[in-house]
């Protein structure tokens, strides 16, 4: 990309929506943001209309571009679907290992292992095998198990390798004292298919879970006596996923969890993308063919599986369909999931990579700002 200064319309860096912004691009990463006043007239401009953004955060990526995770879990795997997400503005993503057998657990652990040595940054996902049955959706029911010390092994092997590692589980499944050692060894812990009472969820949460997988899918639900899972999650502090696909949660319910929420900026939106995502409009799960039918991914059970959805999908329908301002969505989907990382450059323009930023016009379609393409994985 050339170098010089790019001139939007506006700028999201992190917290809002800036105008009167320009942006100095040199050796193909950005180095400067200030005034248009401070430009030095003596050098290279260009006008980009439209919203300069950096890309998206996705902490739930199943897969991508025709690959499940969970059947690929390897360095390709996670090459293409990484490559599949970058299309749709996302830059950073968390790979996700669903319910499945240990020894699957500890492929996609060696391959995001090899990633970081490949290109330094890896992060995993890993959702379940420690959920209750009563939520467990789509998850296999042959693979539920408690927690034990073989996920424990795994996770510690993957924290010493300083890969960044979330987890969701159950709490009335994994006990206060093993969400605390979780803590302890980094782990993001994140509370989600789980059929467990307000009390329960308080214990999760005082032993340092600070996150909520997909709020209202395959949680106990909010009832005037009994707020369950989604009551708890939504009156607690800590961040809330949620899948904005007008399929897993109506659009009025995300715009409730959004407008009711104690603290601001933490409603963390996800694609919980599956294979078809940039891939044909089927792939195999557990043996069992997923289908693609209007807009939803069924099991032969006629259970949801995963979303068929991108993040800019999602950021989208907030604004057309739930009436968030382009700012709200955009930090839900780059500003919130980057803290929730500890990785706070992703949520801004400074310092970044210049195909790493994307650019909205009007109609929020995306283009890149530089034709060049990495894969990243947070």
């Amino acid at each position: 990309m050339t170098d010089g200064w790019i001139i939007p319309t506006q700028i999201f860096d992190g917290g809002q929506l800036l105008d009167g912004k320009a942006v100095c691009i040199a050796g193909g990463q950005v180095t400067a943001v200030c005034g248009l006043a401070d430009v030095p007239p003596d050098q290279p401009q260009r006008a980009v209309q439209g919203v300069l953004t950096p890309g998206f955060v996705d902490l739930q990526v199943n897969g991508g571009g025709g690959m499940l995770f969970n059947q690929s879990p390897s360095l390709p795997g996670l090459m293409t679907i990484a490559a599949a997400h970058r299309r749709f503005g996302t830059v950073a993503l968390m790979p996700t290992i669903i319910t499945d057998a240990p020894e699957v657990l500890a492929q996609a652990a060696q391959a995001v292992v090899a990633l970081r040595t490949l290109c330094g940054a890896a992060g995993l996902h890993i959702e379940g095998p420690h959920i209750a049955h009563a939520r467990r959706g789509t998850h296999a029911a042959a693979h539920l198990r408690p927690f034990d010390d073989v996920t424990m092994q795994i996770v510690q092997g993957l924290r010493a390798a300083d890969v960044t590692v979330m987890m969701t589980l159950a709490p009335e499944v994994v006990p206060p004292d093993r969400i605390a050692a979780l803590v302890a060894l980094g782990v993001i812990v994140s509370l989600g298919h789980s059929d467990a009472d307000a009390g329960q969820v308080g214990a999760a949460f005082a032993a340092g879970a600070r996150s909520v997988t997909h709020l209202y899918n395959a949680m106990s639900q909010m009832e005037g006596r009994a707020p369950g899972l989604v009551g708890a999650a939504i009156n607690s502090d800590a961040y809330v996923g949620i899948i904005c696909d007008g399929v897993h949660v109506a659009d009025e319910m995300v715009a409730l969890a959004c407008r009711a929420r104690p603290v601001c900026g933490r409603m963390v939106l996800v694609s919980d993308a599956m294979p078809t995502v940039g891939g044909p409009d089927h792939f195999d799960l557990y043996g069992q063919r997923i289908h693609l039918r209007d807009g939803r991914l069924v099991n032969p059970e006629g259970n949801l599986a995963g979303a068929h959805a991108t993040m800019l999908s999602g950021v989208q329908r907030l604004v057309a369909h739930v009436g968030l301002p382009l700012e709200e969505a955009l930090h839900m989907a780059i500003t919130a999931p980057a803290a929730l990382l500890a990785k706070p450059h992703l949520g801004r323009v400074d310092g970044r990579f210049a195909n790493d930023l994307f650019v909205l016009d009007t109609s929020l379609q995306i283009r890149p700002l530089s034709a060049n393409i990495r894969h990243d994985i947070a």
